[in-house]
């Protein structure tokens, strides 16, 4: 019907609106040829597929498209029939006013439907006023995905963006402003709701506008990254709260890639843990480098298993090999050791929870001492090149078991690397073959020390979260108690720069950044939820935990650091020990440990780590005892 309205306005054009001496058949005639051509043409293009309210850019090329091509045809089908049969059908200059007229009104009319639809959609006058952070292409496909879906009650207002170049210019219809107004407008409450629609906001940018929109009860949420969308489109339902993760987060750490490939490239590896939040990512983070083998070493089938089938999925021409065992069995590991052979070492295998390890000091030492060892002397025996062990700062001025067994593992690590250095060392207990094979020592034992990483297994944050969704209460141990946070990405990279840069019987300490009040936490994840902290979700305080610390450390009073050349990693001056007298002590606890005697296990465990205090804990009582034994430096 377009089509035909379109070619007698191009006659009226034509004959400037003069009519009189038109010639209906003729107009009859051609009126019925460009039906039929637009009719084949329609078909075929499939421009009457779209749906009108959803008009884009790619409609309006296929409706070019087949105008163009209807054009066309009726040119050739009038000057076939001008050559064959001395007979014009139509003027070609109306042709052309027909092709110019029929696109115009094609579109208009898909552009008046479409805004008829938006304008009904926005007669509702309870719709939450929205604003979206960044005008470019992320920020257009959120707007959009609003106006598609009808079930959304929202009204997007205003783009805000910090690009000079596009404040005052419009989208759709939609006013950009620059974004250093965006605090006033949210102080006057003209806005319910924003939208971070960028994938580049400053960390520091976001927090700021963060704090400024809660203090507001201000809704913030976000869009996922343009990997996650379906189908490479953005879903309202993709639209989300905003996790208090993105707000932790930091700048991407650079590291030394080339360096580290250079040493990983085509070498087998062995990650202890390999099926924990610490040994997965640095599998994944690890598989860019180009290794020929990668040995995933855990006990737990179920957690190997799901990582297993992820590696299937996401790479393709790498090699990895799934070897379920315990690092405490010693048989076990040397097998794993005497069939894959590995350059390399992760250690990342260790019980981590410290509650649960304060009612288990055995299972303590027999995982994050033992398996150490176990781990150590074996990368010694079989030649591996560098072995990386993953502490914690929780092994600085220990609290608690968990604590302490850390600073056990790292105090054998280091006193059993500067000891390797020694030729004249006679090794017992296990480790003779080195001298009776005349074998040098190549391995290079190197420790990583950092705080907690967002989103890890049983962490304070998933915690938070599904207390939140359960609508609270949401428990918090003290008002007062900080830790420090770092992403599991971020804390894996440093894991490998660190790796890479070891020369041998380091502690290298990772930059934290600031520590944070786990009760302001808590009250930024409550808002972000969109409830009010005590109001909707009540705020509990449960009492510190065994063991548990107000706030955590990276060095203790007796140790300082020294600088390296990547600004975030530091390395430890920390108190050297000598390795035949810790051998000789991890030996005890280790017989203490397997004879299920937790008392003297905590005994010896104090003997050997001086600083270790016992804190809201049943082996407090150990503290008031007699000195403890001194340990030659």
């Amino acid at each position: 019907m377009i089509c035909t309205i379109s070619l007698g306005i191009a006659y009226f054009i034509r004959y400037n609106f003069d009519i009189t001496d038109l010639n209906l058949i003729f107009f009859s005639r051609t009126a019925l040829v460009i039906a039929i051509i637009n009719v084949i043409v329609f078909f075929n293009v499939k421009s009457y597929t779209g749906i009108i309210r959803y008009t884009s850019a790619q409609d309006t090329f296929r409706i070019l498209f087949a105008v163009v091509l209807s054009a066309a045809a009726g040119f050739v089908i009038n000057i076939s029939i001008t050559a064959f049969w001395n007979y014009q059908l139509t003027s070609n200059i109306i042709v052309v006013i027909y092709g110019l007229v029929s696109f115009v009104l094609l579109i208009t009319y898909r552009i008046l439907v479409k805004y008829f639809f938006t304008y009904v959609k926005n007669l509702n006058l309870d719709k939450m006023r929205v604003i979206i952070y960044g005008a470019g292409e992320a920020g257009i496909a959120t707007k959009r995905t609003f106006d598609h879906d009808n079930r959304i009650n929202k009204n997007i207002i205003a783009f805000v963006d910090d690009d000079l170049r596009k404040v005052g210019k419009t989208i759709d219809g939609v006013r950009i402003l620059d974004a250093r107004e965006l605090k006033s407008l949210i102080a006057k409450k003209e806005v319910d709701e924003l939208i971070f629609g960028s994938f580049s906001i400053p960390i520091e940018v976001k927090n700021d506008i963060v704090d400024a929109c809660l203090e507001h009860d201000v809704v913030v949420l976000n869009i996922p990254p343009s990997n996650v969308w379906i189908d490479g489109k953005l879903q309202s339902s993709q639209i989300q709260n905003l996790n208090i993760e993105d707000l932790l987060n930091r700048k991407t750490i650079e590291i030394d890639v080339e360096g580290i490939k250079s040493q990983i490239k085509n070498k087998r590896i062995l990650i202890t843990g390999a099926a924990g939040s610490i040994g997965s990512e640095i599998v994944r983070q690890l598989l860019k480098f180009e290794p020929s083998l990668i040995i995933l070493n855990d006990q737990s089938e179920t957690a190997l298993h799901d990582l297993y089938l992820e590696l299937e999925e996401s790479s393709q021409n790498y090699n990895y090999h799934a070897a379920v065992g315990d690092v405490r069995d010693i048989r076990r590991m040397e097998h794993i050791f005497e069939t894959y052979k590995p350059h390399f070492v992760y250690h990342a295998a260790a019980y981590k929870h410290v509650p649960l390890m304060e009612d288990n000091p055995c299972e303590a030492i027999k995982t994050n001492v033992m398996g150490t060892k176990v781990i150590a002397d074996l990368s010694i025996k079989f030649g591996v090149r560098k072995f990386v062990m993953i502490s914690t700062d929780k092994a600085v001025n220990p609290t608690n078991i968990m604590g302490a067994s850390k600073r056990i593992a790292e105090i054998y690590v280091q006193s059993l690397n500067n000891t390797l250095s020694n030729p004249s060392y006679i090794f017992s207990n296990g480790l003779s073959y080195i001298n009776d094979l005349n074998i040098k020592p190549i391995t290079k034992f190197i420790t990583t020390r950092f705080g907690n990483v967002l989103g890890s297994n049983g962490s304070v944050i998933p915690r938070f979260k599904q207390q939140i969704e359960k609508g609270g209460p949401v428990t918090v141990t003290h008002p007062e108690i900080t830790r420090y946070f770092m992403t599991i990405p971020e804390a894996c990279r440093l894991v490998l720069e660190a790796g890479n840069m070891g020369k041998g019987g380091e502690i290298f300490i990772f930059d934290m950044g600031k520590s944070v009040k786990i009760v302001e936490l808590a009250k930024k994840m409550i808002r972000l939820a969109g409830l009010i902290p005590n109001q909707d979700i009540k705020i509990q305080y449960s009492g510190l935990r065994p063991g548990e610390k107000l706030f955590e450390e990276l060095l203790n009073d007796n140790e300082n650091t020294m600088p390296t050349h990547h600004h975030k990693i530091m390395i430890g001056k920390v108190r050297e020990y000598i390795f035949n007298d810790v051998e000789q002590h991890i030996y005890k606890l280790i017989n203490c440990a397997k004879a299920n005697d937790n008392r003297q296990v905590v005994v010896l465990m104090k003997e050997l780590v001086q600083e270790y205090k016992s804190n809201n804990s049943i082996y407090e009582e150990l503290d008031n005892a007699d000195e403890e034994k001194q340990y030659p430096v």
